[in-house]
């Protein structure tokens, strides 16, 4: 879809040809007499156009108005939540008459959140899912023009909400994918393809390397399925080559049985979304080519099937991490933890300002925050400070959930130095305990996205979070110089 941000007042706005001409209008009274203003006047003065965000009034070929069809659409307050509501409305409703062309206008002077809010919704609102149809059915908007009073002053807020639809749909379309087309090559490919943007590299291990670098709960996991692993290492840079970079390690487990420990039938399809962390990554990656912020960061992508062969782990099993830690596999299908645990080991050799892992990795923490908020780990109260704050700001919340010691208890075992499960108590807490002792002493945070990654039934799809809540979080730190972070000197540890 092509986004075109233009100069457009209300009253202009008349003569600007479009399918659909969605106008956005705040609570209040206005006193300009245009044509655009009077209607919205009288809708709301009738009461056909109810100041709550979201309500729509529809007209059909209006006097003075050069676009066939208008939408008037309430947004509350203005602010970037209400805009997102009606905007979403607005959209939906406009698909119905297949438009080519759609504009949306502010009756007000709207602010970066709200433009941005206005450009990511049309944006939601519209994406078709087309890779695995005979006769694909694409979104039908080609071009959507935001009108605002002055589009010079609101031009970086523009591009950034651009690039960062550019970024969550690429994390859609790979997260939509099914396994056969989504597999840990396929996904590697993608990542190499990310390679052409500006200062951005793209390296991509294999089963050799990885087993080199003695990466042996990542390998495990692989070791049941046909498919070969891959290890992926995204690198942006913004910056001087002496400013740490922040690092993101997606889970890419491109399809989950759950190994031994099956999972039920029911469902089981969904599981090709097990891999939205990764995905998030490289959607990710995909803004930062295209917004350039100053900023380094680096994205690990451990990426496996979790499959079932004569090859597979067992429960009881005892795998050997890179951190030279020991891990008794009490339940195959806790491997996401099993593939990142090696990762967050990994990021230590960039010296990192901080690591944030992300994944889907819980259902215990669906049950505890529903699809609204990821859930948000943290052994650093300014990170978790500053991810909560970019939550906010890009309308894809998080919530901090406890890491007191307490929940590591039920990961201790007589078999291993770590279980990678505790009791059914608690269980997005102990995942991330777990993930914990592999994040050492550098600032770490842990999404755990499975409640807010991809929806289910008649909507089922990826959503492309946490994208927006990621890069918003990134592009904060672009204007700061992220300190050098000192390694504490590791004790040698045996491998047996």
């Amino acid at each position: 879809m092509d986004f075109q941000l233009k100069t457009l007042s209300i009253a202009q706005a008349a003569t600007e040809k479009a399918d659909v001409l969605v106008v956005l209008v705040a609570a209040g009274t206005s006193s300009a007499k245009d044509a655009l203003s009077t209607l919205a006047a009288e809708a709301r003065k009738a009461g056909d156009l109810p100041d709550k965000a979201g309500k729509l009034l529809a007209l059909y070929r209006p006097a003075g108005i050069a676009a066939a069809r208008v939408l008037l659409a309430a947004v509350g307050d203005g602010g970037a939540p209400a805009v997102r509501t009606a905007v979403l409305a607005a959209v939906n409703a406009a698909k119905g008459a297949s438009p080519k062309r759609v504009a949306i206008v502010f009756a007000g002077a709207p602010d970066a959140a709200s433009l941005g809010s206005a450009v990511l919704a049309s944006a939601d609102a519209s994406y078709v899912y087309t890779e695995t149809k005979s006769k694909p059915e694409p979104r039908t908007i080609r071009q959507l023009t935001v009108g605002v009073p002055d589009a010079a002053a609101l031009r970086e807020a523009f591009d950034q909400a651009t690039a960062t639809v550019a970024g969550v749909e690429l994390a859609k379309e790979w997260g939509n994918r099914p396994g056969n087309y989504c597999t840990p090559t396929m996904l590697a490919d993608a990542a190499k393809k990310l390679a052409e943007l500006p200062n951005v590299k793209c390296e991509v291990l294999g089963p050799k390397e990885v087993a080199k670098l003695g990466m042996g709960a990542f390998a495990a996991v692989s070791q049941g399925s046909a498919e070969p692993l891959r290890f992926i290492v995204l690198r942006y840079h913004g910056a001087a080559k002496d400013q740490a970079p922040v690092v993101l390690v997606g889970k890419g487990i491109t399809f989950d049985t759950g190994g031994v420990s099956l999972k039920p039938a029911a469902e089981m399809d969904e599981m090709k979304f097990d891999m939205c962390g990764a995905a998030s990554v490289l959607g990710v990656f995909r803004a930062l080519g295209d917004i350039q912020p100053p900023i380094n960061v680096v994205g690990l992508v451990p990426s496996c099937e979790n499959m079932n062969d004569g090859r597979a782990i067992k429960p009881g099993d005892v795998v050997t991490s890179m951190s030279g830690q020991t891990i008794e596999v009490l339940n195959t299908d806790a491997e996401g933890r099993l593939i990142l645990c090696d990762a967050l080991t990994y990021a230590k050799r960039f010296a990192p300002a901080a690591v944030i892992d992300i994944a889907t990795l819980t259902g215990a923490c669906v049950v505890a925050l529903g699809g609204v908020r990821s859930g948000l780990f943290s052994s650093d109260d300014a990170l978790a400070g500053a991810l909560e704050a970019a939550g906010e700001a890009s309308q894809d919340r998080c919530w901090r959930m406890p890491l007191d010691d307490d929940y590591a208890e039920g990961l201790k075992t007589h078999f291993a130095d770590v279980a990678n499960v505790a009791g059914r108590a608690g269980g997005a807490v102990t995942a991330a305990k777990f993930l914990q002792r592999f994040a050492g002493d550098y600032p770490w945070a842990h999404l755990d996205i499975a409640g807010t990654a991809w929806k289910s039934g008649a909507a089922k799809g990826s959503t492309g979070r946490p994208v927006g809540l990621l890069l918003s979080y990134l592009l904060a730190q672009g204007a700061k110089a992220a300190p050098a972070w000192t390694p504490k000197a590791a004790k040698p540890r045996s491998r047996k």
